[in-house]
């Protein structure tokens, strides 16, 4: 039997409600008695003390709030606003990609903070050549050299059709994040794009790592030259996946490894110029292997 009814000598234990009120009526009380306190020592605090303090605090917060501007919220319209301090420090930006010039290179429209999905569609997206120039970085894919499309009556490179085709895409007309590394000779930014995750884009991952990606598939190779950068990944992991693609004769590896690669394309055009001498033909492709059906077929000729 219960020791509170109503005869019994026992007190009975508070109810929920109670409980919840007493704990709030005693926070009040804390805070209240905090407040008079800190007012209390603000009253005896010297004026000039007080005030300095209060600039202080304006300023550091007045800073605070630049740096987050700076950093997150402020748009960096094209590539000449990119510092050196965010080259140092490897700055990571998500941009949208406007266009796609050739299979190694793309324009990013940079969205700082959030909720840029929805005013794109509304906002007059940059186009034309102006536009492009003016208002969108010129983004140079590190690590990795697509073949050469056909520029200033050069003929083009096996290939480089399949290879724009490849990064148009993955990347045209969607978000990328890129790491900034540094300023090449023709003024574009070499960075390290990733493509946006499905999960908690721009927090905990980056998505894929773009010049990763067009190595597996076969659609360039691991630029080796002086200045080449390869971001977090390292050259031996650029040069491992290049190797699996060659193996599976992915993309430019289709007919094997003795093809003409993007930087021996460009050194045989640069010794041209250098010599006045008219440009050496490219190296012979070898023939592409038949099939087992294109051998089935000839021995069923031969049987004939």
């Amino acid at each position: 039997m219960p020791s509170w009814i109503p005869w019994s000598s026992v007190t009975p234990p508070p109810s929920e409600s109670a409980v919840k009120k007493n704990a709030v009526a005693q926070l009040k009380e804390t805070l209240e008695e905090d407040e008079t306190a800190l007012l209390a020592r603000l009253s005896s605090t010297p004026p000039p003390i007080l005030g300095a303090t209060t600039f202080a605090v304006g300023v550091l917060f007045g800073l605070g709030a630049q740096y987050v501007y700076a950093r997150y919220l402020r748009r960096i319209p094209n590539a000449e606003w990119v510092t050196p301090d965010m080259l140092a420090r490897r700055r990571w930006i998500k941009g949208y990609v406007t266009s796609v010039g050739d299979a190694d290179n793309f324009r990013v429209y940079h969205t700082p903070g959030i909720g840029w999905r929805w005013p794109l569609k509304f906002r007059s997206i940059p186009v034309g050549r102006t536009d492009l120039k003016d208002k969108t970085i010129h983004i140079r894919m590190a690590g990795v050299d697509a073949p050469e499309a056909g520029h200033f009556g050069r003929s083009a490179q096996p290939f480089s059709g399949e290879s724009l085709a490849w990064l148009k895409n993955q990347v045209e007309n969607k978000f990328v994040y890129c790491q900034l590394i540094r300023r090449d000779q023709y003024g574009r930014i070499v960075a390290v794009p990733h493509l946006k995750p499905r999960f908690l884009p721009g927090l905990f991952a980056t998505g894929k790592n773009l010049p990763l990606e067009m190595l597996r598939a076969g659609w360039g190779s691991v630029y080796e030259q002086a200045g080449a950068e390869y971001g977090m990944r390292g050259v031996e992991e650029f040069l491992r996946v290049q190797s699996e693609a060659q193996d599976a004769r992915r993309g430019i590896w289709k007919h094997g490894t003795q093809g003409e690669t993007p930087a021996e394309y460009k050194r045989r055009y640069r010794d041209a110029a250098t010599s006045g001498e008219a440009v050496a033909p490219p190296p012979a492709s070898p023939p592409p292997e038949e099939s087992s059906g294109g051998w089935l077929r000839r021995l069923l000729r031969l049987g004939r």
